[in-house]
């Protein structure tokens, strides 16, 4: 497949070993009119005609580059499909009246409408790239404010529903592979160490997620007296930090004959296996991912398995049979694609 073809997690970005992906997301409110939580369902699709219009008919070049998804026209399956790429969160796909999603061709871009705040402009990168998401998303931010009155308040900055996200709105986070610090079993203090700074470390979806994969979320917390650019150096700063403290100990783990083992043997039961659950196959997608990076296993590049991590979803499994699918045979279909797609994996 062409490059300029792939969707951005079916790229391999920097710091690829580590990084999965990076997301740079901005809450914003439009002033007349009431937060979703209090508005009624035609004042949700005036907010929503609102902001396609100032998106898809504003001139700018960006327009062609958009779909307009409204969430209650579209299926369960679509909906869940559109979690699985973190294209919308859990709870937006959950309750689909009166909202709306605009979403890039490559999926790198999506703009929920109505979710907790009028507006949620997301920009997703593959590998470590917050520099250059917080670019597209303030370019977003500029465009839509040309023609859209935000919420503003010169005390408070833009102002949310939720009072965590009052001053600059934004929200940063780096999803990071850490099974060698999972491992050690310490993400928990880790964790807690990082509270204090003003970071948050959870599950690669978000807040009450689990950590699936040994894939993490990490955050910045604060958005109030804190800039963008600052909250943007500081998240990559510890981002950093567990980076090295990540290879360290991969390297330590992976010359261990029985992490070598673990690894050999996720890789033969992917090219093998008949069926498999989602459960099963992401914990030896992370053992691969690991064995790829470590030079454990070689034949396959990661951003295969980043669009690998996608495709084996359930929904996404049945948006691409165009149908329903029971479990037992979406466990047959992901066999078949693992197997298919991970067959030049070699151990070393």
């Amino acid at each position: 497949m062409a490059e300029n073809h792939l969707k951005w997690y079916e790229k391999t970005g920097a710091a690829a070993s580590v990084v999965y992906s990076t997301r740079v997301r901005l809450a914003r409110n439009l002033k007349r009119w009431p937060f979703p939580a209090r508005a009624s369902l035609e004042q949700k699709e005036q907010v929503a005609k609102q902001v396609r219009a100032a998106l898809l008919e504003g001139g700018s070049v960006l327009a062609r580059e958009f779909q307009f998804v409204a969430m209650d026209e579209i299926s369960p399956q679509a909906a869940a499909s559109l979690v699985e790429r973190r294209l919308v969160s859990p709870e937006f796909a959950a309750d689909r009246q009166g909202k709306a999603v605009l979403v890039s061709a490559d999926e790198s871009v999506s703009i929920m409408i109505n979710e907790e705040d009028h507006l949620r402009i997301q920009v997703l990168r593959e590998g470590m790239a917050l520099k250059e998401a917080a670019e597209t998303a303030d370019r977003l931010d500029t465009l839509l404010g040309e023609s859209l009155d935000f919420a503003f308040d010169r005390d408070f900055g833009y102002l949310t529903q939720c009072p965590t996200n009052l001053g600059t709105g934004m929200r940063a986070s780096v999803a990071l592979h850490l099974p060698a610090i999972t491992e050690t079993g310490s993400i928990p203090r880790v964790a807690a160490n990082l509270s204090k700074l003003g970071l948050t470390l959870r599950g690669a979806f978000g807040e009450g997620s689990q950590a699936v994969g040994a894939v993490y979320q990490l955050s910045n917390q604060i958005t109030l007296g804190l800039s963008e650019s600052q909250a943007i150096e500081n998240l990559s700063a510890i981002a950093g930090q567990l980076m090295n403290e990540e290879k360290k100990l991969r390297q330590e783990m992976t010359g261990i004959l029985s992490w070598q083992d673990q690894i050999a043997r996720a890789a033969g039961t992917l090219k093998t296996a008949k069926v498999i659950s989602t459960e099963e196959a992401v914990r030896l997608l992370s053992l691969v991912r690991l064995g790829l990076a470590e030079g454990v296993l070689t034949g396959v590049e990661l951003g295969k398995l980043n669009g690998l991590s996608v495709g084996i979803q359930p929904a996404a499994l049945m948006a691409a049979a165009g149908r329903e699918l029971p479990p037992e045979e979406r466990d047959k279909r992901r066999a078949d694609l693992l197997r298919g797609a991970l067959e030049p994996l070699c151990v070393e």
